[in-house]
Order: C-alpha cells, then sequence, then structure tokens
C-alpha cells in the first residue's frame, strides 16, 4: 500500500512537470541520425536568410499545451534546437513566431529543420561578427521588447538624460552610441528601472524590455543580454 501511494505521487509529479513544459510536434522528412549533445544547433531568425545548400528536413512547432509555465524564448528555442538535434538537423530556421499575448502567456514558434554542410564555418563567421569592428566611430545597441503583458503601454528609454527610443508593443530598434565608457539606460513609468552599461567604441550590446506587474501600469524592465542571445531573439521580432 505504501509502495503504490508513493508510485502515485511520484506519477503525479511527473504529469504535473510534464504538463508545464511546452507543447513540441514535428513533421520530419528526413532523418540522419541524432547528433552529439555537444554539437550547436544554429538559429536563423525570421528576417535572417538561410545559406545556399541548406538542406530542408522538415519542421518543428514549439507552444503551448494549455497548462505551459515554462515557456519564454530561451526555453521554447532550446526545445526547438534539442528536437533538430535529434533527427541530425545543425540549424533551424524560424518561420513564425508568436510572442505572448491573451491567448497564451507562452512564446510560439514553428521553424524548419536544416542540414548545413558548411555550418562549422558559419558558426565560425557569426562569433567573428562579435569582434571590434576597428573602423566604427560609434557602438551599436539593439534594443527589443517582444509581445506580451502591458501591450498598451509604451515608455522612453533613457541614455543618462537623453531619450534614445520609445520601447512598444513588438519593436525592435537599432541605435548608434557615441557615449563611450559608462553610461546608465533607464525608463520608468510608476517606477524607475536602470542598467548600467560600459559602451564600448566598435562593440555591439543587446537590451531586451519588457513590462512587469505594476500597481496602475506597469513597471518596465531592462536587461542586457548576451550577444548570442541577444541576436537570435533580435531577428525573431518581425515588425511588420
Amino acid at each position: 500500500m505504501y509502495t503504490q501511494k508513493k508510485f502515485l505521487i511520484l506519477l503525479g509529479t511527473i504529469l504535473v512537470i510534464a504538463s508545464c513544459a511546452p507543447k513540441v510536434s514535428s513533421v520530419i522528412t528526413k532523418n540522419y541520425g541524432p547528433l552529439d549533445y555537444t554539437e550547436d544547433v544554429l538559429v536563423f531568425g525570421l528576417e535572417t536568410f538561410v545559406p545556399d545548400g541548406a538542406e530542408d528536413m522538415g519542421t518543428i512547432k514549439v507552444g503551448d499545451s494549455g497548462f505551459t509555465t515554462d515557456c519564454d524564448w530561451n526555453i521554447v528555442l532550446e526545445k526547438a534546437k534539442t528536437e533538430a538535434r535529434k533527427v541530425g538537423g545543425n540549424a533551424i530556421k524560424i518561420t513564425e513566431h508568436r510572442t505572448p499575448d491573451f491567448m497564451s502567456s507562452c512564446h510560439r514558434i514553428t521553424a524548419t529543420v536544416l542540414r548545413i554542410s558548411n555550418a562549422s564555418e558559419i558558426a565560425a563567421s557569426i562569433k567573428k561578427d562579435d569582434d571590434l569592428v576597428a573602423d566604427w566611430d560609434y557602438a551599436l545597441l539593439h534594443i527589443y521588447r517582444f509581445g506580451g503583458q502591458g501591450a498598451l503601454v509604451g515608455y522612453d528609454v533613457y541614455l543618462g538624460s537623453e531619450v534614445i527610443c520609445r520601447a512598444r508593443n513588438r519593436w525592435k530598434e537599432t541605435i548608434q552610441i557615441r557615449s563611450f565608457g559608462l553610461n546608465t539606460v533607464w525608463a520608468s513609468t510608476e517606477s524607475k528601472t536602470e542598467i548600467p552599461v560600459n559602451f564600448e567604441q566598435g562593440r555591439e550590446y543587446y537590451i531586451r524590455c519588457g513590462i512587469s506587474m505594476g500597481i496602475a501600469v506597469g513597471r518596465p524592465t531592462l536587461q542586457l543580454v548576451d550577444n548570442n542571445t541577444g541576436k537570435s531573439e533580435f531577428a525573431s521580432i518581425s515588425t511588420r
């Protein structure tokens, strides 16, 4: 009896965990066998071109099961990459990205699974893009905001005392920055949030904006993210 009770508790726990995870479905037309878990999977965003010669292996959808809670952008993207890796795909091309809205709190994506012969060369060139660009006399700030709660709330983003953009729902913008050194990027609605950013000439930076729960209109959020994450998130947002 005690063993059966433990089994039922364990089963219930597994079901709860499974229901929290994003729903994954796929239609795979080619399978080369799984890649090693250490091999990376390249991500091409909505507005990023796929290299010539890329082989289409099928389609993956990652979304909301109806009870999903662990479904932020990074988790959903990793799910898609894991599914691609299982069939030997070393890249995915995002073809649809639905951000959180009143229907779902999840990011939901559709992606094509790809196999690219020169994936390592492409990955190396992407990494090289992160290096210092000597002939720029500015830094580039890529700033963006997914959809989600507070969709009707926009707010100005400041660099020091200067307004550099207005963060809106499902929006992105690239700005040239010439205020080098340690700066404060901040925003305010019913409360103020700020982050320090040390801008260096010739480098790129990514800031993810958002809205968190507040008393009346919500509170702005700003997060400096690493370039790899920022690039994939920035490219996944369609402003059309």
